[in-house]
């Protein structure tokens, strides 16, 4: 099982997704003699799942079913353990199109976190690209490593454990592309250019605050970086359902009006609506050339 190549069965060892609905859904570890519990009853790994296909609609044993999903970047994104804060398909999407990543490209990331937008890095720089990652924290660097090996990508990252503000990247003159996730990503800037190719490349600095993008923005300046945008991400969701309405009758209502001498052009005669409006948390990040 990999990340970045579809495997048709089952095997011991893999990343499944159980899948109940769309709005639960759980990864497990395919391993001979495990069983994992539902609310629908138990799945046992040796029976249900290992020499199944997958996205194999699998009973459980109170008689419910679920299906049997390969993994993705997208579903890892949904199901992942979470470390820290994570980037969603929506940032991820625009963040990829904009450093313009394809196959052999080769990224610099900081800071790993738990992951999310490095396997959608790694799926996109495949079979040929490379992604060199940085994580402050041990902790989240092992298990960052231990992830990335038991989803068969482990020839496509290299994963660091320092500082990136005062260490760098630990790689000089290869990046067509540079993330930043981290609280001062300004500080960041010198060793982000310095990991670079000498002939340019590709920058970006995610963060949530706009005064963080601003700093951000004029280190990017002082560092020689052209072209530098700001850009805010927002997802609107539309629930989309049939209601039913009662028809009202107008027939009397229109005799009434014309009887009383109803205006309908006079403000104090029209009906006061109320409108909703929502409310959404943005997050704004910069990206560069130079």
């Amino acid at each position: 099982m990999s990340f970045v190549e579809y495997g048709d069965m089952i095997k011991d060892g893999d990343t499944a997704i159980v899948f109940l609905g769309h709005e639960s859904m759980f990864p497990v570890k395919v391993q001979h003699g495990t069983v994992t519990q539902t609310k629908y009853g138990v799945i046992r790994h040796s029976t249900d799942l290992i020499g199944k296909k997958y996205g194999s609609k699998v009973t459980c044993s109170k008689g419910g079913w679920v299906f049997i999903l390969h993994p993705t970047p997208e579903l890892w994104t949904m199901n992942l353990p979470h470390r820290t804060q994570i980037l969603y398909s929506t940032d991820i999407s625009i963040i990829t199109m904009m450093l313009e990543l394809k196959p052999g490209s080769i990224v610099c990331e900081s800071g790993t976190g738990s992951g999310s937008l490095s396997h959608a890095v790694i799926r996109t720089v495949a079979p040929m690209g490379h992604l060199y990652t940085v994580e402050f924290h041990q902790q989240r660097a092992e298990k960052a490593r231990e992830e990335f090996r038991e989803h068969g990508v482990e020839h496509l990252v290299t994963v660091t454990n320092q500082d990136v503000c005062k260490n760098g990247f630990g790689v000089s003159n290869i990046a067509d592309a540079v993330f930043l996730d981290i609280p001062s990503p300004w500080e960041a800037i010198g060793h982000a250019k310095s990991a670079l190719k000498a002939e340019g490349g590709r920058i970006c600095s995610f963060s949530p605050c706009i005064e963080q993008v601003q700093r951000t923005c004029l280190a990017m300046e002082e560092y020689g970086f052209t072209e530098i945008n700001t850009l805010e991400i927002l997802l609107r969701v539309y629930n989309v359902r049939t209601i039913s309405l009662q028809i009202p009758d107008l027939g009397k209502a229109a005799e009434d009006n014309s009887s009383t001498g109803f205006d309908s052009s006079n403000p104090s005669n029209q009906a006061t609506t109320t409108v909703s409006r929502s409310i959404w948390l943005c997050l704004a990040f910069g990206t560069s050339v130079y």
